[in-house]
């Protein structure tokens, strides 16, 4: 293999470019990357970053010294992939012709239809989005956030913070329950009310109003909350449109085996965009982690590396984390199924709960609020029973 080409050169894309050189390959290394930056660390960017506590330099994911021998096209957003020819087609006219493919074209944020153009109006995915945003909540004013999910309420704990007056509204009775369960959704969610936040759920949004800056939102029960800034989190797509016709076969992003091989050869996916095969559920799962992002790409690279001849291994289950009103949450497993959930430890008044999800009595997933030791613990625990 002479050239690999790794589209995406955020952390999914860089822990690739790593693992290539880490087995061994010392061929051609491109990496093309859509935004103009460096790879950076995206979790900050909802809490330490926009508090304004750390700084651009504090996101950079490349050590000191860090020399990958790659060709780093940035700016550079893919637009094709002939796989013929094994090209990927540039929106600038360039193609970078290549035996091996790592996708890592990540993630894009949904917006909410009809608010485009409308000042005040945000998504949180990027550098430059929280650049747009930090400025703004440095302005002041009363803050809606639409999605009660993981980045919204990071970033109503981080504007909460700085004494905004923050509304998280969330469409679902119960704000994270599709990762956590009702139980413990409404246990971690609880965190808004202990600070002050209002939480407004079982209500969709309508749309938005105002002229050229925002006003309030329009909720679909007829109710107006007044907004100068809006931050919509209601979750992302894979950034997959580039790859229709290339022979990828795409499903909720790019669909792959247990080891992120694709249905055509010499090309693996990794990352937010990569539907990886679970074989613990015995279905396919697109997991938006960071851990993910960075351990993952391991097993694709042996794979690409080895031409596909290697029998793929079980992946560890997820795990992510979440910093909300100065508790740290963390979990690890798949909720989804699990017939009970007990809490081991703790309190979940107090929210410094460890709590175990089981299925026929067997641990699939842990649940820690401020229980950081013991929860490495029960990971650990369950990564081996898994």
């Amino acid at each position: 293999m002479r050239t690999v080409a790794v589209v995406g050169a955020s952390l999914a894309g860089l822990s690739a470019a790593r693992c290539l050189r880490k087995q061994g390959y010392d061929g051609r290394l491109v990496l093309i990357g859509d935004e103009p930056h460096r790879p950076y660390d995206r979790p900050p960017l909802s809490k330490e970053f926009l508090a304004g506590t750390i700084g651009e330099a504090d996101l950079v994911l490349e050590t000191d010294g860090e020399d990958l021998r790659a060709e780093w096209l940035l700016g550079a957003r893919a637009t094709g992939l002939d796989p013929a020819r094994r090209a990927v087609r540039l929106a600038d006219g360039r193609e970078v012709r290549a035996d091996g493919v790592v996708i890592a074209t990540g993630a894009t944020a949904r917006s909410l239809p009809g608010s485009e153009g409308l000042a005040g109006v945000h998504t949180l995915r990027t550098l430059d989005d929280a650049r747009a945003l930090r400025d703004e909540l440095a302005r002041g004013g009363r803050l809606v956030v639409i999605g009660g999910g993981f980045i919204g309420a990071e970033v109503a704990s981080t504007a909460c913070a700085l004494g905004r007056d923050v509304t998280v509204i969330e469409a679902a009775p119960t704000p994270l329950a599709a990762p956590l369960g009702e139980t413990m959704g409404a246990v971690v969610s609880g965190l808004h009310a202990d600070h002050g936040v209002r939480l407004l759920c079982g209500v969709g949004v309508k749309g938005l109003s105002g002229e050229r800056q925002v006003e309030a939102v329009l909720l679909e029960d007829g109710r107006t909350v007044p907004a100068d800034i809006v931050v919509v989190g209601v979750g992302a797509r894979p950034c997959v449109e580039w790859l229709e016709g290339s022979g990828v076969q795409l499903d909720n992003g790019v669909k792959c085996g247990a080891d992120g091989r694709t249905s055509l050869a010499g090309v693996v996916a990794v990352g937010d965009c990569a539907n990886w095969y679970d074989p613990r559920a015995g279905t396919h799962r697109r997991v938006e982690h960071w851990t993910g992002a960075r351990e993952r790409p391991d097993a694709a690279v042996a794979t690409l590396l080895a031409g596909g001849a290697l029998e793929p291994g079980v992946p560890r289950p997820p795990y992510f984390w979440s910093d909300q009103y100065g508790v740290k949450i963390q979990f690890a497993g798949d909720a989804a199924g699990a017939e009970s959930v007990t809490v081991e430890e703790g309190a979940a008044d107090e929210r410094n709960v460890l709590a175990v999800y089981r299925r026929a009595g067997v641990p699939v997933a842990v649940l820690g609020m401020n229980q950081p030791r013991l929860f490495m613990r029960w990971r650990k625990k369950l990564a081996a029973s898994l």
